[in-house]
């Protein structure tokens, strides 16, 4: 069984080696009253800003406290990185995609809305985001990264390719497009991944930004659902890149 991992947020507490740290509430409850840890197991703390540190979980009562050992400068990112530039799905598939996204090695996730994403209040959305952000975080516990990748707040499709100083790093998938996105990332380095809602982009959302310098590709002879095709996408520059 893998030592559990949990982050701690440097806003909130600083790890440094041999010193007993309280932790924070959140992350107390889910060590003693989810995962029924006990005093003196062996625990991982990381803060999202590189490396890791071994640690020995202090049950004190209902809260826990934390002997923190070693620190470890490991790295689990990948060689390369690519943001996912999502349009916003369904809650609970968008809620996988972001996950996902996370232990694949995406760098960096960016929710877009365009003329196809299902619409939402803006406070709905501020929700959805903060729960995305802590997606993001449970997703580097489990899959062993020590760097949270930003999730962008959402914005509209064009204003994120408006403010691209190198469109030409970023693919936006097309089903009609002339070349797979293996081919086109072997032709040139690929920094960004654009995927569509269930719907796909509109056509003129797809020459907007073919005029603005970003590339187009496909994933092959079937037509992919957002979610399959985020993922799929992301393994593939993962893949070429190394």
């Amino acid at each position: 069984m893998s030592t559990p991992r949990f982050f701690v947020d440097p806003a909130s507490a600083t790890l440094t080696s041999h010193v007993e740290l309280p932790l924070p509430d959140a992350v107390s409850r889910h060590a003693v009253h989810v995962l029924r840890l006990r005093d003196g197991d062996a625990v991982t703390l990381f803060d999202g800003c590189g490396g890791e540190y071994a640690a020995t979980l202090l049950v004190r009562g209902r809260a826990a406290a934390a002997m923190i050992g070693a620190y470890v400068d490991i790295e689990r990112e990948s060689r390369h990185a690519v943001t996912l530039v999502q349009a916003i799905v369904a809650p609970d598939v968008m809620d996988w995609i972001v996950r996902k996204a996370v232990e694949l090695g995406a760098a960096a996730i960016v929710p877009v809305t365009s003329a196809r994403t299902q619409r939402a209040p803006a406070e709905r959305l501020d929700r959805r985001h903060t729960r995305w952000q802590q997606i993001a975080i449970a997703a580097c516990e489990q899959c062993g990264r020590n760097r949270v990748p930003p999730v962008h707040p959402p914005e509209a499709l064009d204003a994120w390719i408006g403010a691209q100083d190198s469109p030409a790093e970023v693919v936006l998938l097309d089903p009609a497009a002339s070349a797979t996105l293996a081919e086109t990332t072997r032709a040139a380095a690929t920094r960004a991944v654009i995927v569509g809602p269930e719907g796909g982009f509109a056509p003129d959302e797809v020459a907007a930004a073919r005029a603005a310098g970003v590339r187009t590709a496909h994933l092959g002879v079937r037509i992919l659902r957002a979610d399959t095709a985020a993922l799929t996408a992301l393994a593939t520059v993962d893949a070429i890149a190394r």
